[in-house]
């Protein structure tokens, strides 16, 4: 009988005995392919001999010093590299140790810029409907998903939502891209002017949406002219690259794909890659500044704050992330994921959706495809995928919920970026005859 408060009361959950590369093998001995890394954290592989090196390297010097006493070479220098390879003009880093953390800290750090600037009026926090940004009580309020928040509610801050960029459920069938964007941000600008743009601070969103909606990225210039509006009304724009970022969609952060830079973006999942618990906040030189001329003083903080041999992990995760070849690999693999998922599964009558970037991919399930219609949620179809690609020995990530958090199936796979065209076909061929069976049951 195990001890442990487990995610789910009842499942017998096989135990992790080791891992190398993409597998990750049982006490049983029995495989599983790492095709979701975890939750997309798995970014450089298990077991990665340069990671594992710097580890040791780093708890033969130092595992602890507190940040209110001591900065560190190994926080220092995962800082220095994040900074030289972000988009120019995120200038500073804060550390700490997961995606929640990081959007929380986001949130403050959001709230008390407007407070040093002498504008404590704007508390407003704008985000979209249908998406996640953690579930500290802070940015599960940001987050959009109304199945992770409705019994929490009572709790929650206020939090104002808009609609996703979600072209498949969304986009009218005669409109375009571009108009689509613009339908979407004229909406986030009238909700700016209805609440007061003296009042709001922050807007929020997932470049590519992750296991909410399933790989959703943006269409048309949307980001784009979400930048130019925050900017007319001095919103600050909070990107949260925890699940999207670090590689995954193809480019070490997410949001150059879509042209903008945020003032203020979150990182986690696959900076670490699974070797410690990390996060981090990069923010511009304009917050930072504002900080160092005011109280001096950023009123937040966590005990394992750039935890050394956490910093000392992600320093090299990104290292080996950064190099030609790994995102290379990431967009290679990543088109024939989309092409081998297109061909095997997107003649079936329930496959409404095939999408996404780099090792990033959602696939949508529907119970009848003319009418995009979702299965009964009763079905819980994406658990029964989950058990049948587990029984093929497969990690997948399905979510239910997809359309509003309550109705919709989809499948989120983003395996580690070292897969190679081999692994990828077998992942095809497993997610296919997991869906397969459990649309048959």
């Amino acid at each position: 009988m195990s001890r442990i408060l487990h995610r789910s009361i009842g499942p017998v959950l096989p135990h992790a005995a080791s891992a190398q590369g993409v597998y990750i093998t049982d006490s049983n001995g029995k495989r599983y392919l790492d095709g979701s890394g975890g939750a997309a954290v798995t970014s450089v592989g298990h077991g990665h001999p340069e990671v594992l090196t710097a580890m040791r390297e780093q708890m033969d010097t130092l595992c602890y010093a507190h940040t209110a006493f001591f900065t560190t070479d190994a926080a220092e220098a995962l800082a220095e590299r994040l900074v030289d390879l972000a988009p120019e003009g995120l200038d500073y880093v804060y550390l700490v140790s997961g995606g929640s953390e990081a959007v929380e800290a986001a949130l403050k750090l959001a709230r008390q810029y407007f407070c040093e600037a002498g504008e404590p009026q704007r508390r407003h926090i704008i985000a979209r409907r249908q998406s996640y940004h953690g579930n500290t009580l802070g940015a599960l309020a940001t987050g959009g998903n109304a199945m992770r928040r409705a019994q929490f509610q009572p709790l929650l801050p206020e939090t104002h939502h808009v609609s996703p960029c979600y072209a498949y459920r969304e986009q009218a069938p005669t409109e375009t891209s571009e108009a689509y964007a613009a339908r979407l941000a004229d909406e986030l600008e009238a909700k700016i002017l209805a609440l007061g743009p003296e009042n709001v601070m922050a807007f929020v969103a997932e470049p590519v949406v992750g296991a909410t909606l399933g790989a959703v990225a943006s269409v048309g210039d949307y980001f784009k002219r979400v930048r130019h509006i925050c900017d007319r009304y001095g919103v600050l724009l909070i990107l949260d690259e925890v699940m999207c970022g670090m590689g995954r969609t193809g480019s070490l952060f997410a949001c150059t794909q879509d042209g903008v830079t945020p003032d203020i973006l979150t990182i986690a999942k696959g900076l670490g890659g699974g070797y410690q618990p990390i996060g981090a906040v990069m923010l511009s030189e304009k917050i930072y500044t504002r900080f160092a001329e005011g109280s001096k003083l950023f009123q937040h903080g966590h005990t394992y704050l750039g935890h050394p041999l956490a910093a000392a992990a992600a320093n090299k995760v990104v290292e080996i992330i950064a190099r030609p070849e790994t995102l290379a690999n990431v967009n290679a693999m990543g088109e024939r994921l989309q092409r081998g998922l297109e061909a095997a599964l997107m003649d079936s009558p329930y496959v409404g959706d095939i999408r996404g970037r780099g090792l990033f991919r959602g696939i949508e399930l529907v119970a009848d495809k003319h009418t995009r219609e979702p299965f009964d949620p009763a079905r819980k179809l994406y658990a029964r995928i989950k058990r049948q690609a587990m029984a093929r020995g497969l990690i997948s990530y399905p979510m239910g919920g997809t359309l509003d958090g309550t109705r919709g199936d989809h499948v989120l796979l983003a395996p580690p970026y070292i897969i190679t065209a081999d692994e990828i076909d077998v992942m095809v061929e497993r997610i296919k005859a997991a869906i397969d069976a459990a649309i048959k049951e």
